[in-house]
Parts: structure tokens; sequence; C-alpha cells
């Protein structure tokens, strides 16, 4: 469930910036366009993060060489001309966010089904293909719409049109990242991907954590086995080259029945509980996340009981 409330996207995009370097890498260039005087939209900034952040991964997956990502916004009225993609559409007054690559660009074919349920083009165990279903799902409850323009070789661009709104912003939100709740306990985060392990340690380290890393299970057993004091919680992808995450958190909780354990995966939590690779009712948290999700969600895991 979606809590709309009147928010200014610009704010939410300016307030997300520093989070796109370590994302993406240094190899592709983040450039962005805010409209002065952007009207306001009705929707949950939660969810609006997400679909942000969904579609930035999938902007930089397409540009394996480098390249540029394009976040603008602005403010359009349509229905009030013949434009073939939005004949559809209610005509009024709309917030325009849009993000878009010069990487290599989609087929007709692939365009026709990027929306639908677990299609994707990326080899096993690289994707799941609900991203773009759930961008798809958060902007419908939103009331508004997306489209996506691209042709291989000419990159790609999403157009999410959401309805403008005059009322006043809401003051609780948009929550900002400096607002995240931290905490002082040691940290083991595992995670096979760097610019995400990067990510992860920065924005804990930030929020006054301890941290050790390591880039897979047998890793993260010489480092736990290395250190000298407790470990709190354990940060962990579900799925890795080698030793799953399940496996790790079993031969670390052997000599600390105390350990905390958050899981993190691209596939979400139904499959991975389906598929056997985590027991129902374990700490979980889907990838792409937002930093504010993220920080919430470890201070959650630590506080609970066992």
């Amino acid at each position: 469930m979606l809590e709309l409330k009147v928010v200014d996207v610009n704010v939410i995009v300016t307030d997300m910036e520093r989070l796109f370097g370590p994302l993406i890498g240094e190899n592709i260039r983040v450039d962005i366009r805010l409209a002065p005087g952007l009207g306001r939209t009705r929707a949950d900034a939660g969810q609006l993060e997400q679909v942000i952040m969904n579609l930035v991964v999938n902007a930089k997956d397409a540009l394996p060489g480098g390249g540029k990502i394009t976040i603008e916004t602005a403010n359009e009225r349509l229905g009030d001309g013949p434009r073939q993609e939005n004949f559809y559409i209610q005509s009024g007054p709309y917030v325009l966010l849009s993000i878009s690559d010069n990487g290599c660009g989609m087929d007709k074919e692939t365009q026709s089904r990027i929306f639908e349920p677990f299609f994707t083009t990326k080899e096993k165990g690289k994707g799941t293909g609900l991203g773009l279903s759930t961008v798809y799902g958060i902007v419908k409850q939103s009331g508004g719409y997306i489209f996506a323009r691209s042709a291989p070789g000419q990159g790609t661009a999403f157009r999410i049109y959401l309805p403008r709104v005059e009322d006043a912003i809401e003051p609780s939100v948009p929550v900002h990242h400096s607002q995240t709740v931290g905490g002082s306990e040691t940290v083991l985060l595992v995670e096979d991907e760097a610019s995400v392990r990067q990510l992860v340690r920065e924005t804990l380290e930030a929020g006054g954590y301890k941290l050790l890393e390591a880039e897979d299970g047998e890793a993260a057993l010489r480092v736990a086995s290395n250190h000298r004091g407790p470990i709190d919680i354990l940060i962990t992808d579900v799925v890795m080259p080698g030793m799953s995450g399940q496996e790790l958190s079993r031969r670390l909780c052997v000599a600390d029945p105390a350990l905390k354990v958050l899981y993190l995966s691209g596939y979400t939590e139904d499959s991975i509980i389906h598929e056997g690779a985590l027991e129902s009712g374990t700490a979980f948290l889907q990838k792409p996340f937002t930093l504010q999700n993220l920080s919430r969600k470890v201070r959650e895991v630590l506080r609970s009981t066992p």
C-alpha cells in the first residue's frame, strides 16, 4: 500500500543525487536537469525513490562501457494535442520525470514486454524481471503513466507522468537521507557486488556503525574469525558465488547464537522463500533499496528480540 502525500519531485531527486555515484561507478556520468518552478504531485516519496533507483540501475546495466544517464523534470500539459503515445491519457497538467541513457537500447519486441513480471533480458542469476513491473505498479497506483522509447544503439528513455496538484507540500515528506537512523554496533557486510557493498558501507559508517566487509562467504568466515570482539549483525546477500547467505549465517550463528541477520536480494522475498533459499520470517530487504529504508531496516533488526 502506498502512502500518498503531496511531494516535490525535484526535492526527491536532489536528495538522492549523492547515491548515484557509488551506485553506477566512475565511467557513467549523471546529468540532472530539474525544471525551476516544478509543480507538485501526490505520491509516496519512498516508493518514488524506489522507481528512480530501479530505472537508474537499469540504465547503468545498458552502459557496460560507460556513458551518460540523464534525469529530467518538467511541467507538462497532456491531452491538448495529437500525441500518439498519449492518446489514452486523461488530459490535464502533469509533472514529468524522465530517466534516459545513451546505451545499447532495445528492439520493439523487447519494449513490448518490459513491464511484464519476470521478463528479463539479463543472464540467469543477474536479474529477476521484477524491477520494471514494480516501477509500473507504483506509477499506476500513483495515478500516473509511464512510457519507454528506445531503439537498438540509440539508448532508452523512460517518461513518467504524474498528475499535478495545487495542494501545499505536506511537511513530513520527503524524508532526507541525512535523517536516517544510525547506531554504534558492529556490522559484518557480505556482498559480492562491489558497488552495492560500497554504498551500504558508506551509509552505515555515516550512521556511526563499525563495518567489517567481505565479498563472499569464505572471506566473511575469515573476517569474523580474525575479528576481536562481538559482531552484532550480519548483512548478507542471499545468492553469492560459493557459499549462500543462509549457509553463512548458519555457520556464524553456531559460534554466536545471538547474532542478528539481515538478508539482501534482487529477488522478491516470496520467490526466494518458495525456492528454499530462505526460511519464512527472516529479516529481508529487496534490492534496489533506498538508503533510508536500509538504515531503518538495520535498526529494526538490531532492536528485535530473538
